[in-house]
C-alpha cells in the first residue's frame, strides 16, 4: 500500500475525519479526551488513531504515563499538490486571463 493509499484509507472514514478535526482544534489530546467527544469504545477510538497513525496524519509523543495525539497536516498537503492542485490549475489560469482580457479592454 502506498503513502497515498494510506492517506485517502484513514480519510475516507467520518471518525477518523472528525478525530482529525478535534486535534484540528486543539493538539495534545489525549485518548481519554479524544474518546470523550465520540460515542465510541476506547478500544474503537485507539483503532482508528492507529490508521491514522499509520497513514502518517497523527503523530503521538508522550509526556510521562500520557500519550498525546498531534495532527500532521503533511500528507493532506502532499495529496492536495498532487491530486486536487492540478485539477484547478487550468480554471485558474482561465480566470486570470479572462481578468487580464478584461482589464485591457478600453
Amino acid at each position: 500500500m502506498t503513502d497515498d493509499d494510506r492517506v485517502f484509507k484513514a480519510l475516507a472514514d467520518a471518525t477518523r475525519r472528525f478525530l482529525l478535526d478535534l486535534l484540528f482544534a486543539r493538539e495534545g489530546r489525549t485518548l481519554t479526551e479524544l474518546e470523550s467527544e465520540l460515542e465510541m469504545t476506547r478500544f474503537g477510538v485507539a483503532k482508528h488513531l492507529k490508521v491514522l497513525e499509520e497513514a502518517g496524519l497523527v503523530v503521538v509523543r508522550r509526556s510521562g504515563r500520557e500519550k498525546l495525539h498531534y495532527l500532521n497536516p503533511v500528507p493532506i498537503r502532499l495529496i492536495h499538490d498532487r491530486w486536487i492542485d492540478k485539477y484547478t490549475e487550468r480554471q485558474v489560469t482561465a480566470l486570470v486571463d479572462l481578468k487580464k482580457a478584461l482589464e485591457e479592454e478600453p
